[in-house]
């Protein structure tokens, strides 16, 4: 079975006006967000889909059995019930699979990459009133309970299991053979987690030069985003051209290329010869 394929181009828009009302919102939702996401990807995923995702991690939430009362004992309880109970975890696999980076799926497969998993773990533990937050270590999202300064730290991709210091030290080693900084375990925001995500579908993406479908949603999410990189939108002319949208990307590649030269006039000049190499495209 192959890859989802986004929605149609009424219902995409949809999704896109309402995912940059909730980027723009002054709390965002953090799962409205990751849904909207997958609702960018899968056409399958009508609204009554997002509210039973949203009903499932309230679902989940209430089975908590108790309030603990430590860092440590709420991240052995959201271990012993999602990662142990749930059997929500990851696996190598899950890192070739699209729906991987899908919430709805992640809920319904009990299985995802590091990031949904982690957003899983949050949305459920802050459901029932666990002090919670996500930390973007390079290469592997994992969660935090309790301080920022107390360093309890879980991993949902291995089922929950807690992890030392020492452990989230060769985590980062292991993954990109740098060494773990305090500020890298800083409570990553709701905007930075979703941007990551994306960036995740972008890679996919990359790795599959014929799902130029997917890169594009995935780009067009991303400058929804209050706060993204200029080469953005570079990224998104070359995706219009490279989709046959010759007038709409050569429109983004002088638009980028107004930016640039403010900076460096001779790759403005570039960018402006990529404009008229997609105009004359058309002849």
């Amino acid at each position: 079975m192959g890859a989802p394929r986004p929605p149609e181009p009424e219902r995409a828009a949809e999704v896109r006006r309402r995912f940059g009302e909730e980027a723009r919102a002054e709390r965002p939702d953090l799962a409205a967000l990751c849904l909207l996401v997958g609702a960018a990807g899968d056409g399958t995923l009508d609204e009554a889909g997002e509210d039973a995702a949203q009903i499932e991690l309230d679902r989940l939430a209430g089975q908590v059995p108790f309030r603990p009362g430590g860092a440590a004992s709420w991240a052995e309880a959201l271990a012993e019930l999602l990662g142990g109970r749930h059997g929500f975890h990851g696996s190598p696999g899950d890192y070739r699979r699209l729906e991987s980076s899908f919430l709805h799926e992640v809920l319904l497969r009990r299985r995802g990459l590091p990031i949904l998993l982690s957003v899983v773990w949050m949305e459920v533990a802050r459901r029932a009133g666990a002090p919670v937050y996500g930390v973007a270590l390079p290469g592997h999202f994992v969660v935090g309970f309790g301080s920022p300064e107390e360093h309890v730290l879980a991993d949902p991709f291995n089922a929950g299991r807690v992890l030392t210091g020492g452990e989230a030290e060769l985590l980062v080693q292991g993954t990109t053979g740098a060494t773990l900084d305090p500020s890298m375990l800083e409570p990553a925001a709701p905007l930075d987690v979703v941007q990551r995500v994306l960036n995740n579908i972008r890679a996919w993406a990359a790795a599959r030069p014929e799902r130029t479908d997917v890169s594009l949603w995935a780009v067009e999410l991303s400058l929804l985003l209050p706060s993204h990189s200029a080469r953005l939108r570079h990224e998104h002319a070359q995706l219009l051209v490279r989709r046959g949208d010759y007038l709409r990307g050569a429109a983004e590649l002088d638009a980028y290329a107004d930016v640039v030269s403010a900076v460096d006039e001779p790759a403005a000049d570039r960018v402006r010869g990529q404009a008229r190499a997609a105009r004359a495209m058309l002849n």
